[in-house]
């Protein structure tokens, strides 16, 4: 054992990938609909290993970070700043949240007599926000005292993040999926069916059956029921609609025009939604096997929606003027919003920075790309010209600050790189011509970099962290309990009674003001189908920006308090 110790602590690069395999492996245990996740594992791994005396260089903690928080803004930028000012309703709850912790903060720390460190770790696990503790750290390197004092201040923010994030993220989940819904007396799976109908959804399928059965399908149809109506007039009979792509007549086959009559004894071929294909097949008449030149073959096309005349419309609508222009015959597939899944409902609401899936005939897609914004071409590329100036730039930022009084006002590394980052996030969702930083990559940056950071914190906390714990006690885990419910029921009552918000949408809106997915996770199993996604996807774009904020906000607040 001692020879492990010595060895971890000559090279401190072995502790580090054996806090991130370890971390990420507790991590991954699931208890129900709970899982701590691979930032809150390695956080506890770092902190045992740092026993043994393990340290990491600042140096590679600062890089580690500043990577990160650049990557979360380059990914939330465009959602940011498309629902800033037009989902201020819902966005509003992640203001409440913001403002409900401060408030619960300056109640704390003088109730409980918590040093800046603590304060700020109390809010990051509570709030289930992991870049609170690089926020804080950096602020609290600033604070002008010694450097024991920063580390003692440093492992203080991650002890009691640790501690409090557990129960944090238990008492968020079981609000939002169990308590919540009590509260305000609704059956959130009946609840969550009334809004998938109202939005357009013939039923209520479900994710693994979603997944089973194919979105769009094909049909070949014998014309016994719409004989004299033109294709258009046929295929609008059906909500989203169906497509007309071939005609047999007489022996020959050919590409109807929407304005060509249909007569009694015509084959058609008809690709559209599944759930409107049924009824469609109703109204024209039976179905026959498929036939040669009468084959159905879609192409895929991801694009990023970018065209302001297209934010905001409904699906129904914007099938409405595809129907009748070059968009006909091509159908959104998939909707991907903030990296999650959103239903493609008829009243689905289509927000700038939405990455839709299109399908239908290569030349109809190639027409339709322009209208709605770029095509994302798929890479496996980073532009590290653009990822270096972006960071670099966010360090640039960072280090200006502005004398208030007796304050030094200052984002820091971590504020400038978030700063930095929505721009350029932004920048490439309104020109992704130049800068690619593929999806994948940038979740690699952002999983990677919080997670060394992390790591490199708890190494180096190892060793105090049991006094603070010894300090506190169960006083800890009731304070996380209650920094996370109490913002959560205050946005529940606002979005109900004020806001007048669907159940499932609201519940959605207050997973997202946590930033949490275990959250949505198990939301979305209690409800049945994916509704609180579309709340979700809102507020959890504008609480990844404010909340790291809150870092540099709880330090000083908590040392005014201190000082009173």
């Amino acid at each position: 054992m001692e020879l492990l110790s010595d060895l971890l602590a000559s090279q401190p690069e072995i502790a580090l990938f054996l806090a991130l395999a370890v971390g990420h492996a507790i991590g991954a245990i699931r208890f129900g609909p709970f899982q701590l996740g691979g930032i809150c594992g390695t956080l506890i791994a770092a902190l045992v290993i740092g026993q043994s005396g393990a340290r990491l260089d600042n140096d590679v903690k600062n890089v580690a970070f500043a990577v990160f928080i650049f990557a979360l803004g380059f990914t939330g930028g465009p959602q940011f700043f498309a629902n800033v000012g037009r989902e201020w309703r819902i966005g509003l709850l992640s203001l409440v949240e913001a403002f409900v912790l401060l408030a619960l903060l300056a109640i704390a720390v003088p109730l409980l007599s918590l040093d800046q460190g603590t304060a700020a770790g109390l809010l990051a696990g509570a709030a289930t926000e992991s870049a609170v503790i690089g926020t804080a750290s950096e602020a609290i390197s600033r604070l002008g005292i010694s450097s024991e004092q920063v580390r003692v201040l440093q492992t203080n923010i991650v002890t009691a993040y640790s501690v409090t994030y557990l129960f944090g993220l238990i008492s968020i989940v079981l609000f939002t999926s169990q308590l919540a819904p009590w509260l305000l007396r609704v059956n959130l799976r009946e609840s969550a069916e009334r809004l998938w109908q109202k939005l357009g959804g013939e039923n209520d399928l479900g994710e693994g059956q979603s997944s089973a059965l194919p979105l769009l399908v094909g049909r070949v149809l014998r014309v016994e029921r719409v004989a004299g109506k033109t294709v258009l007039e046929a295929e609008q009979l059906v909500a989203l609609g169906a497509t007309i792509r071939r005609v047999r007549r007489d022996g020959e086959t050919f590409r109807p025009s929407p304005a060509e009559l249909l007569r009694t004894g015509d084959v058609v071929l008809a690709v559209g939604r599944r759930d409107a294909m049924v009824a469609f097949a109703g109204y024209v008449g039976t179905e026959l096997p498929e036939e040669p030149g009468m084959e159905a073959v879609q192409n895929e096309q991801d694009v990023l929606l970018t065209r302001r005349e297209i934010r905001g419309l409904t699906l129904a609508r914007l099938r409405q003027m595809a129907d009748v222009g070059m968009g006909r015959g091509v159908y959104i597939q998939r909707i991907s919003r903030m990296q999650h899944r959103v239903p493609t409902l008829p009243e689905t609401v289509l927000e700038r920075g939405d990455v839709l899936t299109l399908s239908g005939p290569q030349e109809a897609v190639q027409r339709v790309v322009p209208e709605l914004g770029y095509a994302v071409t798929p890479t496996i590329k980073t532009d590290f010209v653009f990822l270096g100036i972006g960071v670099l730039l966010g360090m640039l930022i960072g280090a200006f600050s502005v004398k208030f009084g007796q304050a030094d006002l200052t984002l820091g590394t971590g504020g400038g790189c978030l700063v930095s980052g929505l721009i350029f996030g932004w920048l490439r969702a309104r020109m992704p011509l130049f800068g690619s930083l593929p999806s994948s990559a940038a979740e690699i940056l952002k999983d990677f970099g919080l997670a060394t950071f992390i790591a490199a914190v708890g190494l180096s906390a190892g060793p105090d962290a049991i006094t603070l714990i010894r300090e506190y006690g169960l006083i800890l885990p009731v304070a996380g309990i209650l920094v996370s419910v109490v913002p959560a029921a205050i946005s529940l009552f606002i979005g109900h009674r004020w806001l007048k918000l669907d159940t499932p949408i609201l519940l959605g809106a207050v997973a997202g003001q946590h930033c949490s997915t275990p959250t949505i996770m198990a939301l979305t199993s209690a409800a049945g189908n994916g509704t609180p996604v579309i709340g979700y996807t809102i507020t959890y774009a504008i609480s990844n920006v404010l909340l790291p904020l809150l870092g540099p906000i709880s330090v000083a607040m908590a040392g005014a308090l201190a000082r009173h």
